[in-house]
């Protein structure tokens, strides 16, 4: 039995897949609401109707699933691009002989789905391209306690507070750079409101990981400086919608420096070899916020009465096999013990400096969104 991909009923708004973890989609501009379940559920009206299917159109996947008779059957709801990870969910499928159901959108919509639906889910493992979205279910309580083997395969910093989500595979933001233009690389985010910089600094502030950066800095320096800053990066920088767009920027001169997350610049290279790339990038010491490493995780919904089938699922994403696969094929940093990349010129994730944060308060968008609009960016 193949992986089952739910549609979205004709006519119906699509919701945008991953995009590369959604992180090449701008994210939408919802009305501020507080508190977390409100914001996300802000986000979520639009688009329920395409993350959902009509009633026909799951019974009759569901009675598909069900035909592989002693199958267990898991529904995931996943924020992460069917192209990067079907191949793993068909691996994960066959591992665990079990049926797998996968409904894909942008992580904060399908967060927001979770809320609405309640202790009515489908779904049984959240597969989350950043850790704000589970840190939003974990503070609702839609998240079920993982057994300690399985959070004991990866570092606290990179698993939930509540011990009810576990990080999968890392990514850290950079500066990429120009050689030729750029000068001396910045060491810290904050030297890019110099004058010296004026036009020169690429950015894409519309993107889910430079917003789930930004969240971050708020966490770490608060409101008043992260605002300063982002008025300052506005006056000096030039945007873009994509992080891929503004490595190419910089790769082609267009700009000196440019933001983004550290695996572009090894997928690019990749792709065309290091002597085709005039780019470079820089991991930023001292524990500075532009050096912020987000994790792409999974949590198991207490509600989704698929509890064993999720946990399964996990300890299989936590494998040699799937973290490999996120370390050669994503370019992504393996996030369980006695894993490690062999992507070539990769620092080793224990040699990062990144700044000390709980990822779960990056569930915190809605203000960073309202923070963005007193800036003038969004």
């Amino acid at each position: 039995m193949g992986v089952i991909i739910v549609p979205a009923p004709p006519g119906a708004l699509r919701v945008p897949c991953d995009q590369r973890a959604v992180q090449e989609a701008p994210m939408p501009r919802p009305s501020v609401r507080r508190g977390t379940a409100l914001a996300l559920s802000a986000l979520l009206l639009p688009v329920l109707a395409a993350c959902g299917g009509s009633d026909s159109e799951k019974n009759g996947k569901e009675t598909e699933a069900g035909e592989q008779k002693g199958a267990e059957k898991l529904v995931i709801y996943s924020g992460r691009n069917e192209e990067l990870i079907s191949p793993i969910i068909g691996k994960l499928e066959k591992a665990t002989g079990t049926d797998v159901e996968v409904r894909y959108g942008d992580s904060a919509e399908l967060a927001a789905q979770i809320l609405e639906e309640g202790d009515r889910t489908k779904a049984g493992l959240f597969f989350s391209q950043d850790a704000g979205a589970l840190g939003a279910l974990s503070q609702a309580g839609q998240l079920a306690k993982l057994p300690q083997k399985s959070l004991d395969k990866v570092d606290a910093a990179f698993r939930g507070g509540e011990q009810d989500w576990v990080g999968v595979s890392g990514r850290s933001r950079v500066i990429a750079y120009n050689p030729k233009s750029a000068g001396k690389v910045p060491d810290s985010i904050h030297d890019l409101t110099a004058p010296k910089w004026k036009g020169k600094v690429g950015y894409a502030p519309t993107n889910a990981s430079f917003q789930a950066f930004v969240t971050g800095m708020r966490v770490l320096e608060g409101e008043d400086a992260t605002l300063k800053w982002l008025k300052g990066l506005k006056a000096n920088g030039k945007t873009y919608a994509k992080n891929g767009a503004v490595l190419d920027a910089v790769d082609s001169g267009e700009v000196s420096l440019g933001l983004i997350n550290h695996y572009y610049w090894y997928e690019k290279v990749a792709e065309l070899g290091e002597d085709k790339v005039n780019a470079k990038i820089h991991f930023l010491p001292g524990g500075d916020s532009g050096a912020l490493i987000n994790a792409a995780g999974v949590g198991v919904l207490k509600n989704g009465g698929q509890g064993a089938a999720a946990e399964k699922a996990v300890d299989y994403l936590l494998s040699k096999e799937a973290q490999t696969y996120f370390a050669e094929e994503t370019k992504e940093y393996p996030l369980a013990s006695g894993v490690t990349s062999t992507v070539k010129g990769l620092p080793a994730l224990d040699s990062l400096d990144a700044p000390k944060i709980d990822l779960g308060k990056l569930e915190s968008l809605q203000q960073t969104l309202e923070l963005l609009k007193k800036a003038g960016m969004v």
